[in-house]
């Protein structure tokens, strides 16, 4: 019989990093945030140390992320909530510095005992980007407020906002290659006191929270005339703006070097070195990405509101074993994503039957990934216990309308 392969140690609690990765870490992020690369900025808002543990909270925009957070916090690091795909391949490296696995946007109740106990018995800081995924467009995605507010208030702890600029910018996830050549800022914001927390609402942290953790790349990037001068600045990005502000067309946005177009209506639009779109033969309706993308995702909650939205398509389907195994293809299924969630169902290669449902209400928005390892675009769908991605067959399936449709329909569900 075949040796049974080894799940990824879902349980392992996170480690603190040692003072020896401490350094190593700071020595690296020379190298991605110093004076040759990013340049960061950090700026302290009002007056306050990291020597008390408690949450910080910063947005996702690349993976220089981690590197200002260590030049931001230094030596007081934290531990990293990190999604698990992050571990595949340097699974020793990620538990020595401070990472500890979870699977994309399930509820797993283990880890509110990790990160309380992290806090307030092993005296360590605990770094949440609370959207979990990459910002797409340089702006916030979803991420639920309010269950976060409620775990602060669970923990008693004192609350850092870390909303970093420029990072996005740098390596936007539709085209990460090659690095714009971006300044980086990171501004950081005391938001609740440890003495605060028992007298403040849930509401009330809500607000403190969203009032510094707003931010959208591409307004500040034109307010303040950051220069772009890549020749790709605008590459890939037909993979976000999918839908055509013109002809309302979905599918056919293509887009090379500068350049962004749909194949439907003909309409052109070049992006300037200030992040702004100019339509060629007229006034560009969304001149900012990020409220094009915002249009996208009202177009796609108005789908689900009238009932119309529905995606069906052939899928390859992946497995995450673990972190030295990483993928497995394990046969094609067929994909349903409508009102009742996700749907997967189909024979896999080993003859056996493959069938699983994600209801809305189980998953409140989607890992999307841009050709993932260079083999395709994908969706992430997980369970508390297993993995899978899958790569949509059909050359005309949009991969960014997932995370809006998933949204939505997680909210349409809980309101009804």
């Amino acid at each position: 019989m075949p040796k049974k392969v080894k799940e990824m140690d879902m349980k392992r609690p996170p480690k603190k990093p040692s003072w020896f990765w401490k350094i190593i870490m700071m020595f690296l992020t020379f190298f991605f945030s110093g004076p040759f690369a990013t340049r960061t900025k950090i700026r302290k808002h009002g007056d306050f140390n990291f020597k008390e543990p408690g949450i910080i909270i910063s947005n996702h925009g690349s993976f220089v992320d981690m590197s200002n957070l260590t030049r931001a916090m230094f030596p007081h690091l934290p531990i990293y909530v990190t999604a698990i795909d992050e571990f595949l391949g340097r699974e020793w490296i990620m538990r020595q510095i401070g990472c500890f696995p979870k699977r994309k946007f399930t509820t797993d109740l283990s880890l509110i005992k990790k990160l309380n106990k992290a806090i307030n018995k092993d005296k360590i800081w605990v770094a949440l980007y609370p959207e979990a995924r990459w910002s797409f467009a340089g702006i916030n995605e979803d991420y639920t407020a309010e269950s976060l507010a409620k775990m602060i208030k669970m923990f008693k702890c004192r609350v850092v906002v870390v909303n970093q600029k420029g990072n996005f910018l740098r390596s936007p996830q539709w085209n990460k290659h090659p690095y714009r050549k971006v300044r980086n800022f990171v501004d950081i914001y005391e938001v609740i006191k440890k003495e605060e927390v028992l007298t403040l609402s849930v509401e009330e942290i809500q607000n403190r929270i969203h009032e510094k953790f707003v931010y959208d790349d591409y307004k500040w990037q034109a307010d303040n005339k950051v220069k772009i001068t890549s020749k790709k600045r605008a590459h890939n990005l037909h993979q976000i703006l999918y839908k055509c502000s013109n002809c309302n067309h979905e599918g056919l946005m293509k887009s090379k070097d500068t350049k962004l177009w749909c194949e439907h209506c003909n309409t052109s639009w070049e992006m300037d070195e200030y992040g702004l779109l100019h339509q060629d033969n007229g006034e560009a309706r969304f001149p900012l990405v990020s409220n094009w993308y915002r249009w996208e995702r009202e177009e796609t909650n108005k789908e689900v509101e009238n009932g119309t939205y529905y995606f069906e398509d052939e899928v390859r389907l992946e497995k995450l074993v673990n972190a030295q195994v990483q993928f497995k293809s394990i046969g094609t299924v067929k994909l349903i994503h409508n009102e009742n969630g996700y749907t997967l169902d189909g024979t896999l290669d080993d003859g056996s039957h493959f069938h699983l449902e994600k209801p809305c209400l189980s998953t409140r928005s989607a890992h999307v990934e841009f050709d993932y390892k260079g083999r395709g675009n994908c969706v992430d769908i997980a369970t508390l216990e297993e993995t899978w991605f899958a790569f949509p067959l059909s050359k005309g399936a949009i991969i960014t309308k997932f995370n809006f449709a998933t949204e939505a329909l997680f909210f349409n569900s809980k309101t009804k």
